[in-house]
């Protein structure tokens, strides 16, 4: 679950620069917050991802807990190349992790969250951006 500061904000990252699908959401007057939550559809076992506004909240601190999410994806350049064409934040190109052979690249969204991604061996199942 992710507290974020403009849920219609994050949505928009999530599916149109991500590709992932808004599965569904749900408000919760009494309480004061309204959750989303997305993922790549398709997968039967997929993960999904909940985004949670807090009304009247915008911003939060990341804290030290929090590392990043990670998204298998089959080409991690091409991954880049389609989210900076949708308008997203590559905060490391694609390429060879320090001291290995992994391809990997990470991106932020709209509230400074970290997203990995993560090249995946020929034939791997999983399902990031295609």
């Amino acid at each position: 679950m992710l507290r974020v500061g403009n849920l219609q904000r994050s949505i928009a990252f999530y599916t149109q620069v991500l590709g992932m699908q808004l599965l569904r959401t749900s408000e919760n007057p009494e309480y004061k917050y309204s959750l989303a939550f997305v993922g790549y559809e398709g997968n039967p076992a997929q993960a999904e991802i909940e985004l949670t506004y807090n009304w009247g909240t915008e911003s939060y601190e990341m804290g030290t807990a929090y590392g990043h999410i990670a998204l298998g994806v089959p080409d991690a350049y091409a991954a880049c190349d389609k989210i900076k064409a949708a308008g997203g934040n590559v905060t490391r190109e694609a390429g060879p992790v320090k001291g290995g052979t992994t391809v990997i690249a990470f991106v932020t969204d709209p509230d400074g969250y970290k997203i990995e991604l993560i090249q995946r061996a020929e034939g791997a199942a999983g399902g990031g951006l295609r």
